[in-house]
């Protein structure tokens, strides 16, 4: 039984051309926009909150009373379910890679405000991190709380709803849209955009999240479609990963100056900078071209970019000195 979203957002939200960047990557005046979903409003925005609507509903239809999640350090989906709890009047628990005394800035110095308790499981795999939130689900039941697991970026069949449901309002903002850009995690967000706007129309750009995004992707995104989406079918680079996950890259340095400086966008290293370096560089090989609809959906993390700390140091280097 699929039970209902639980209201946490605002939309739909808005769809903004962007001329100037266009320009900078070599695009036409009208052929690129962005779908700012990192305007969703409840917890400083982001995409998870599209996931978090399905995933907490089902929580609170099955009488949960307490939010369990995994996450890095500076996970956004960490941070909105930590939010999403404090709304709805239910206890957080986030289960994180690493140990304590890591930076308080960015995504954790949230989840300190929202009230979330931390468990923090060491230096672990994704299959160690899931054993550590399994265990610590087992002591809150033991002490009489109702614990609901949240999946890793909130990404399952489940959450992937969320986006099968912006791929409509994408298609009613923007008919004739060519290829949505977006950045590639734990795979939800993808897979809910294949679902709503089919294979050809979607490019994803794996930050190094997981080992093989595509088959997150697809076993996600299959479900929610009346044919099988096949791992080998989807459009993928996998180029902008660089020295890992937490790094920051020489094309995800430019990115994020030519968003801020074309456009006032401020994008995160991790993330939409990598999702913007990827579109960069599918307009230098062709994967996109001029005379095209281009979106690339900003997906929120701006906290993150303040608990970076070589991003933070690349973006003051920037600021200049008014002589005089």
């Amino acid at each position: 039984m699929i039970h209902p979203p639980v209201p946490l957002g605002t939309f739909p939200t808005p769809l903004e051309p962007a001329p100037r960047l266009a320009a900078a990557l070599g695009l036409g005046p009208d052929d690129l926009w962005v779908k700012r979903d990192d305007l969703t409003g409840l917890g400083g925005g982001g995409n998870k909150i599209r996931k978090l609507e399905w995933a907490v509903g089902a929580a609170l239809a099955e009488g949960a009373d307490t939010l369990v999640t995994t996450g890095a350090p500076q996970s956004n989906h960490a941070r909105l379910t930590a939010a999403a709890g404090a709304r709805l009047g239910l206890r957080v628990v986030l289960v994180l890679r690493g140990a304590p005394g890591a930076s308080r800035s960015g995504n954790l110095a949230l989840d300190g405000l929202f009230g979330a308790r931390l468990a923090w499981a060491g230096a672990v795999d994704q299959a160690g991190l899931d054993a550590a939130a399994a265990e610590v689900c087992a002591r809150l039941r033991a002490g009489g709380s109702r614990p609901a697991l949240i999946p890793f970026g909130g990404s399952s069949v489940l959450g992937a709803r969320g986006y099968l449901r912006c791929g409509a309002e994408l298609r009613e903002q923007l008919p004739d849209l060519r290829t949505a850009v977006v950045a590639l995690g734990s795979g939800g967000t993808m897979a809910g955009l294949v679902a709503a706007l089919g294979n050809a129309s979607v490019l994803g750009v794996d930050v190094g999240a997981l080992a093989d995004p595509a088959a997150a992707v697809a076993e996600f995104a299959t479900p929610l479609t009346t044919e099988e989406v096949a791992p080998e079918g989807l459009r993928i680079r996998r180029d902008q990963v660089g020295a890992g996950y937490a790094a920051l890259t020489g094309p995800v340095r430019e990115a994020l100056r030519l968003a801020a400086r074309t456009e006032g966008l401020a994008l995160d290293p991790t993330y939409t900078g990598r999702a913007l370096a990827g579109l960069h560089a599918a307009v230098r090989d062709g994967g996109i071209r001029p005379g095209e609809k281009t979106v690339l959906l900003h997906t929120g993390g701006l906290p993150g970019l303040f608990g970076h700390p070589d991003a933070l140091a690349f973006a003051e280097e920037g600021t200049t000195v008014l002589d005089g």
